[in-house]
């Protein structure tokens, strides 16, 4: 299926988003101007090809990182860890056990907001494919070394009683999108990612989704993901580091809004098809409950600690403070997360909405 054409090029959303995106959301931020010769400094931003980081291109492309006058240059599927590391990235997306691991290694990076929690990733297999036990001996891509890697495939394998290790398995080291295009053309039996790459083969009907992570096995959720700072730009730059936090939070708020507009700027980022960036807003904002938020607690990251302890994916658990700095969420200028969810999307969009009611209201209140 092809996009609309109406909207679906960047050009226009950028040029259109620049006018309405602060009213758009309802926050203005008022308290924050940039530092004397700070207004012509790039803040390098990269995030990686997944669902869980659209913040960065709907930033982008919805005129939001212009609206607060911040230069970013977005680098899509950047190496976050690597890049900070060498100094050559300010500003980045990346997943929480990622990032601890990184940061236990000595890379420079702090998390300063949360960005998706815990879960939201699905084992994508053939439609013969039809217990978990059917893995065994397959070609499958769940990364490098899984079983010391990779949280959730480990709680998979011991929840089915399969073995963790990839030795069992004919396993492969890919991204997602060349996952989705070597289990599609017949290459891999399945694959772990996250969206658009399970709802691409849902879309083009070429396997299906026989795991969606969301919780732990205790109930509770974790951190996914966070959006991360070189810490010599938070000391070198405190102004625009918040502006970028506030940039962050702004393109949250824009996808639980206009979920169509986002839609449509995750597409041609991600460069899948307009219904593929729909299914894939629904699953972040309402079918897997709101996982994408700004705000973060350290329950969840003592929660997600304590579950990949226990599964020897960390070898030891730094403290809270050593990696989070929650100083650009505690501003006046932020808002509760749960406040804005009860006030501006529960009564537009319940949790527990269809998918084809969502779209149908989404797409009416676009028109």
């Amino acid at each position: 299926m092809n996009q609309p054409t109406d909207i679906t090029r960047r050009r226009f959303l950028k040029g259109a988003s620049i006018l309405g995106a602060s009213a758009a959301v309802g926050i203005g931020f008022p308290n924050l101007i940039l530092g004397k010769g700070e207004d012509d400094y790039v803040v390098h931003l990269g995030y990686y090809d997944c669902d869980h980081m659209t913040a960065a291109p709907v930033a982008r492309d919805a005129g939001i990182f212009a609206d607060l006058g911040l230069n970013v240059e977005v680098v899509g599927n950047g190496k976050v860890p690597q890049a900070m590391a060498a100094g050559k990235m300010d500003v980045g997306y990346i997943g929480f056990v990622g990032m601890t691991k990184a940061i236990l290694k000595g890379s420079p990076m702090v998390a300063v907001a949360h960005n998706h929690k815990g879960g939201s990733m699905y084992i994508v297999a053939k439609k013969d494919i039809n217990k978990p036990q059917d893995l065994l001996g397959k070609k499958i891509a769940l990364g490098a070394k899984p079983e010391k890697n990779n949280g959730w495939w480990v709680t998979y394998a011991m929840q089915n009683n399969i073995p963790k290790e990839a030795a069992h398995y004919q396993n492969f080291v890919m991204t997602d999108r060349d996952e989705y295009l070597a289990f599609k053309t017949g290459q891999l039996d399945a694959y772990q990612c996250c969206d658009p790459w399970g709802s691409m083969a849902e879309f083009e009907d070429t396997g299906k989704i026989i795991r969606t992570f969301d919780v732990f096995p205790n109930g509770n959720w974790g951190i996914c993901c966070a959006q991360v700072m070189n810490r010599n730009f938070v000391k070198d730059h405190p102004r625009i580091a918040q502006k970028m936090v506030l940039a962050h939070i702004r393109a949250l708020q824009y996808i639980y809004t206009k979920p169509v507009q986002a839609a449509q700027i995750f597409a041609d980022s991600y460069h899948v098809p307009y219904e593929v960036g729909l299914m894939t807003i629904y699953k972040k904002t309402v079918g897997e409950s709101r996982t994408l938020r700004w705000n973060l607690e350290e329950e969840g990251y003592n929660e997600t600690v304590s579950h990949n302890l226990e599964l020897g994916i960390f070898p030891s658990a730094p403290k809270y403070a050593d990696i989070v700095d929650t100083t650009f969420l505690a501003s006046n200028d932020v808002p509760a997360f749960d406040e804005f969810i009860k006030n501006e999307v529960d009564p537009v969009f319940p949790c527990g909405m269809s998918y084809a009611d969502w779209k149908k209201k989404a797409e009416g209140l676009r028109a």
